[in-house]
């Protein structure tokens, strides 16, 4: 008050969180986030039924897509929910693991809170133990090489299991596996590089999932243009074409006086004529398969049926891009540009029956490959492509880094176990936060225990033991219930994956921890604007 006036610092729809409210607020937003996802964790996870406003379902177990799905409203939560974007984006895989990593680092969070352990105190402990997390995973890490594929098919049954593709695992593990070693680049340096968008995975719904399949070339959602076509052409050489194959309109407005019908019948003719060079000119290239990114006029279809060339009209953009590199041919502009050079080549190009599907395989060393899955739902398929996405994308990982680490929580135990006599060391209020950021691991395997219907307290004292007695690969066998070496059960999964989780989830538990004061600007009603 001055003068007997009201200083008005906030407009009346900013709702204000100050103090020990706001913290405790960002805490509950975080461990429902986590709450959420909780139950997914692991092998024997649960799934998810998200029902949208439009009546959409999905059913899946995979973190990213099902906090993805909900209407978060809280911004400490939709943090949370970015932590799992994050993730996938950078890795891929781990998403359920670092949601539930963050929700574990506030709940500590929050007994050290109330023991009036300042959050500034609490943030230099938790970076403090992210950086000894981060050197201990390293030193745990084990090698892996391109060459390596009995435990590169490891890692990618471990990334599938779980999940609905778990049925046909192997089968899958093998496709994806080969798929990233072919489209893989061997550097100067001797590491690999993958770029994930070298691998397309394309869906169709009809038949089994058993007849999943590796394209070596490109599947293309389209029919041939003219029933006339054969329908399947072998040792097909691929005209890639950028423009369409017909008679294109003049840059200028112009006009034709035709007076005779002789005249008209000059001008049809003359047409026709260009029309059937162009196909002509497709031909004497020496190519079968056209696949044009634009229209293709009748007259050309019925030329280039003539002469059994298979043609696809309206290709996208991206899928021509994708083709010429699967297929190690070149986009051209026009046909008179063809040459022998510039076409691709592949075994075979084939319309799939009752299906708007055109599959080109079999190309000698493509730079592009594609997975093929098939289902009987598109429910089915969606998870099915989320399960193979999981898998191509930690091998990618695995292959770049060269590193993968084991799992069933015994990573998790091993840190525990490491960080609290790494605290000890430390002395101070920030071993209080080290301690706290070790505890914060218990809840993985605690999880896994909990989601595969054991006793938690005596699973984790087991896996406690074992590691202590420097079995440091130990870990849960979900199925059996045992505690067993996650490298010789298989059990493995690469580096970057845990180390991102470890890395996202402690960033942002810092960045939450330390906020204690939050402004949220309410929408305005009509007519309550300006009413201070």
């Amino acid at each position: 008050m001055l003068s007997g006036q009201p200083i008005i610092i906030l407009r009346e729809n900013v709702e204000r969180t100050q103090g020990f409210e706001a913290q405790r607020s960002n805490i509950m937003a975080a461990k429902a986030i986590a709450a959420a996802v909780r139950t997914t964790l692991g092998p024997r996870g649960m799934d998810k039924m998200l029902v949208s406003s439009t009546g959409d379902v999905v059913i899946t177990n995979d973190g990213v897509t099902i906090l993805h799905e909900m209407s978060v409203q809280h911004p400490a939560a939709k943090l949370a929910v970015e932590v799992a974007e994050a993730q996938d984006d950078e890795v891929g895989d781990g998403t359920t693991t670092a949601t539930v990593l963050l929700g574990s680092l506030m709940e500590e969070a929050e007994d050290l809170l109330a023991q009036d352990v300042h959050p500034t105190t609490i943030a230099q402990g938790y970076r403090m133990g992210m950086e000894k997390a981060l050197e201990v995973v390293d030193e745990l890490a084990i090698p892996v090489g391109a060459d390596d594929r009995e435990n590169l098919l490891k890692l990618a049954g471990t990334a599938m299991t779980g999940k609905s593709i778990e049925g046909i695992k192997d089968k899958v593990s093998a496709i994806v596996v080969d798929a990233v070693r072919q489209v893989g680049t061997k550097t100067e340096e001797g590491t690999y590089v993958v770029d994930e968008d070298d691998i397309k995975i394309k869906k169709q719904v009809g038949d089994s999932m058993d007849d999943v399949s590796l394209i070596r070339g490109v599947v293309i959602d389209k029919k041939r243009v003219f029933e006339q076509m054969p329908e399947k052409v072998t040792n097909a050489k691929v005209a890639l074409l950028a423009q369409p194959l017909e008679i294109t309109k003049t840059q200028v407005k112009s006009k034709i006086k035709i007076t005779t019908s002789d005249q008209v019948r000059a001008f049809s003719e003359q047409e026709r004529e260009s029309l059937r060079k162009l196909a002509d000119q497709i031909v004497a290239a020496g190519a079968n398969v056209v696949l044009c990114q634009k229209g293709i006029a009748d007259a050309v279809q019925y030329y280039l049926a003539k002469h059994g060339v298979y043609a696809l009209e309206d290709v996208k953009e991206e899928d021509m891009k994708f083709a010429a590199r699967a297929l190690g041919g070149n986009i051209v502009n026009k046909p008179e540009e063809l040459t022998e050079d510039a076409l691709g080549h592949a075994e075979m190009a084939e319309e799939v029956p009752d299906a708007e599907l055109t599959i080109i395989s079999g190309c000698e060393n493509p730079k592009a490959v594609t997975i093929l899955l098939r289902g009987t739902s598109q429910l089915l398929l969606d998870e099915l492509e989320r399960g193979v996405y999981d898998g191509t994308r930690v091998i990618q990982d695995a292959i770049e880094d060269g590193k993968f680490v084991t799992g069933g929580g015994s990573v998790e135990t091993e840190l525990q176990l490491r960080i609290r006599d790494y605290a000890a060391t430390i002395g101070g209020r920030a071993q209080l936060a080290i301690e706290a950021f070790a505890n914060a691991f218990e809840v993985i395997p605690r999880t896994l225990a909990e989601n595969s219907g054991f006793d938690t307290i005596d699973k984790v004292v087991a896996m406690r033991k074992a590691h202590a007695e420097g079995a440091r690969h130990a870990g849960l066998d979900v199925y059996t219930g045992e505690v067993v070496d996650m490298l010789d059960a298989g059990v493995v999964e690469p580096l970057r994956v845990k180390a991102q989780a470890i890395k996202s989830a402690t960033e942002t538990a810092v960045l939450l921890i330390r906020v204690d004061d939050m402004m949220i600007t309410r929408s305005e009603k009509p007519g309550e604007a300006g009413a201070e």
